[in-house]
């Protein structure tokens, strides 16, 4: 079994959510009829701002509602991050949404200190795996790819593990080599969007989205600093082919984060 899904490596407008939702309605058109997921960068609406008080908005905000529209139009899921409000709270939350309507959320658990990210947001503590399918998708934001823990492939309960971001151009090598690892030792499909371009702080994306099978081998062709919406197709059958021949997860350690 063949999945498809659709990765958007793009430039952001500062703090512009309607020059953003032109950018990336545009892009989606590009998006193969067969695609069932469409992955968008981490706060794809505005940028890395840590400007959550201005910015954020409720769930049934325009930004929500524009992504369900989208939804509904290309009848495929669509995954980004946005700047939530909620019980006096502010999220950095990756939010999925289904054709049908259903939303489900992640709010990062791994906030980015070292941009005060822990001081404008409040992190999360739970996890998020979406059946599409009956393919199990584990959804992650950014900085917690360094964080190999949080991301274990404990039973084989995820197939594919998506890493959405806004990881600067100066730490790109740790970004590619932190993914490749994550898909070998998880034995799973790791999917990793990131932008590209110049932030309001003056901080340089390059890009380097990319999509690794679970032998850490690179499967997708999307270059560096280039604006693409690259479909792909994830051979399922091969995973598990794969998993049955080297079951390295019945090996591994018993532990989890409380």
């Amino acid at each position: 079994m063949d999945f498809s899904i659709t990765t958007v490596q793009s430039d952001l407008y500062w703090e512009d959510k309607k020059a953003n939702f032109k950018l990336f309605a545009e892009a989606i058109q590009k998006t193969s009829e067969k695609s069932r997921l469409i992955i968008l960068p981490e706060m794809f609406t505005t940028g890395f701002s840590m400007n959550a008080k201005n910015l954020a908005e409720e769930m049934n905000g325009h930004s929500i509602h524009w992504m369900i529209k989208q939804s509904e139009i290309t009848k495929k899921h669509i995954v980004g991050s946005l700047i939530i409000k909620e019980n006096g709270c502010f999220f950095n939350r990756l939010v999925v949404v289904s054709p049908n309507g259903k939303i489900s959320f992640y709010d990062k658990k791994h906030l980015f200190s070292y941009a005060s990210e822990d001081k404008n947001y409040t992190p999360g503590n739970k996890e998020l795996i979406v059946s599409i399918e009956g393919i199990k998708i584990a959804f992650f934001i950014c900085y917690d790819l360094r964080f190999p823990v949080w991301c274990r492939n404990y039973q084989l309960k995820y197939d594919v593990a998506v890493y959405i971001a806004n990881w600067p151009e100066k730490r790109k090598e740790h970004w590619s080599s932190l993914l490749k690892a994550r898909a070998i030792e998880n034995q799973s499909f790791v999917i990793g969007v990131n932008r590209i371009g110049r932030d309001g702080n003056n901080i340089e994306y390059s890009g380097d989205s990319a999509v690794y099978d679970y032998l850490g081998k690179k499967i997708s062709t999307t270059k560096t600093r280039e604006q693409k919406t690259e479909n792909l197709f994830l051979n399922m059958d091969n995973l598990h082919e794969y998993r049955l021949k080297f079951p390295a997860h019945l090996d591994a350690d018993e532990f989890k984060i409380q």
